[in-house]
């Protein structure tokens, strides 16, 4: 405090500010310090997840593969393609720079 004062300026508005932001810091900080301890003990919310959600992944897993499977057949397509074309001599060669 001596050397605020020493400088001409009041301490008030620097205390203030600093008791601001250390309220707004446990504030903030608090939520996020009790999950992370509550992860690093394992009794996380997000860890417990019911019938429903789990079919539902399983859903959008059965999905993805699906749409992967379908995807991957459309490249071996395109690739037959593209072998046979090079074959026929249909593709130009690759110009060098």
């Amino acid at each position: 405090m001596q050397v605020v004062a020493r400088a001409g300026m009041d301490p008030g508005p620097f205390f203030g500010m600093l008791a601001f932001m250390s309220v707004m810091g446990v504030i903030v900080l608090r939520p996020l310090v009790r999950a992370y301890a509550e992860r690093l003990r394992g009794r996380s919310q997000d860890a417990t997840l019911d019938s429903r959600d789990i079919e539902a992944l399983q859903g959008e897993v059965a999905q993805l593969r699906r749409e992967l499977d379908e995807v991957q057949n459309r490249l071996d397509f395109t690739e037959r393609l593209l072998a046979q074309a090079r074959e026929r001599g249909l593709l130009a060669p690759p110009k060098e720079r």
